[in-house]
C-alpha cells in the first residue's frame, strides 16, 4: 500500500512557512548538481525565494514562535517524567536561534548585495530570459570548475542558514502537536472544527486508489473532500464512497 502525507495550513503564517520550506528544499536539491540546466533552476528557485521573503515579515512571526516554544519547554521541564536531556537540548537550540535572529540582518539582504546575483536577477523574471545572449556573465560562471561553483553556492546558502534552521524548528513544533488518528470521510467528505491552537491539518492517505484530498477552511473549521485524480467518463470528480484515512490536527 502506497501512502502520502498532505498538509493544509489553517493560518497565513503557516502557509508562508510551508512555501519557504518548499523553496529551501528545492534550492538544496538543485544546488548539488553540476548540470548547467539544473543550476539555472537553482537560480530560478533562489530568486523566487527572495521575492517571497521580501514580502513577508518572517522574523516577527519566528520570534513569536520561539518565545512560545521557550515558554512551553520551561513548563514541560517541571513534569517529573520528562526526558530532561532532550528538553535541555531543545531549549538550547531555541535560545541559540533567538540570539542569532537578533543579530542577523534581514533575510536575503546579503544575497541582494551579491554582484553576480544582482546583475542576473531581473532577467530570470522573463520567460527564457536566462539564455547565454541575455546573461553572458552567468554562462561564463556555469563554465567554471565545479568546485568553484559549489563553493560559491554553499556561501549563498549559508546566508540562509538561520532562516532554514528557525523554520525547521518552528514547523517541527507545529507538526508534533498533532498525532495521526484513523478517521472516516463519509461519501468522501469530512468536516472538522479546529481548536484554538490548530494551525495545520495533516492528512495521511492511500495514493494507489486514484484519489487525493482537498481542504478548505480557516482557523475555526475546515472541510475535507476527496477527489478523483483522473475520473472516468461520466464519473463525478468527487469520491462518493466512504474513505478511511489518518488525520492530525496540529
Amino acid at each position: 500500500m502506497s501512502e502520502a502525507v498532505f498538509e493544509f495550513p489553517l493560518k497565513e503564517k503557516v502557509r508562508n512557512y510551508l512555501r519557504v520550506e518548499q523553496l529551501l528544499g528545492q534550492l538544496k536539491a538543485t544546488s548539488k548538481h553540476d548540470d548547467t540546466h539544473l543550476q539555472l533552476v537553482f537560480f530560478e528557485q533562489l530568486f523566487e525565494l527572495l521575492d517571497l521573503i521580501e514580502r513577508l515579515d518572517l522574523r516577527s512571526d519566528m520570534n513569536k514562535d520561539l518565545d512560545a516554544h521557550e515558554k512551553n519547554l520551561v513548563y514541560w521541564s517541571q513534569h517529573p517524567k520528562i526526558d530532561s536531556t532532550a528538553l535541555d537540548q531543545a531549549l538550547k537550540t531555541i535560545l541559540s536561534l533567538k540570539r542569532k535572529l537578533k543579530t542577523e540582518r534581514r533575510f536575503g539582504s546579503e544575497l541582494k548585495e551579491d554582484k553576480l546575483l544582482s546583475s542576473i536577477r531581473q532577467r530570470f523574471a522573463i520567460p527564457g530570459g536566462a539564455c547565454s545572449f541575455d546573461l553572458p556573465n552567468l554562462h561564463f560562471w556555469v563554465q567554471q570548475p565545479a568546485a568553484t561553483r559549489q563553493a560559491e553556492i554553499a556561501a549563498w546558502l549559508d546566508t540562509l542558514a538561520v532562516l532554514d534552521d528557525t523554520l525547521a524548528v518552528s514547523l517541527s513544533f507545529i507538526r508534533e502537536r498533532g498525532q495521526f488518528k484513523t478517521t472516516t470521510a463519509e461519501n468522501g467528505f469530512y468536516q472538522g472544527v479546529a481548536e484554538d491552537k490548530n494551525e495545520l491539518i495533516r492528512i495521511r492517505c492511500r495514493i494507489d486508489e486514484g484519489y487525493y484530498p482537498t481542504l478548505s477552511g480557516n482557523k475555526y473549521r475546515y472541510a475535507l473532500r476527496f477527489l478523483w485524480f483522473a475520473p472516468s467518463e461520466n464519473q463525478a470528480s468527487s469520491v462518493e464512497t466512504d474513505i478511511q484515512f489518518m488525520l492530525a490536527a496540529c
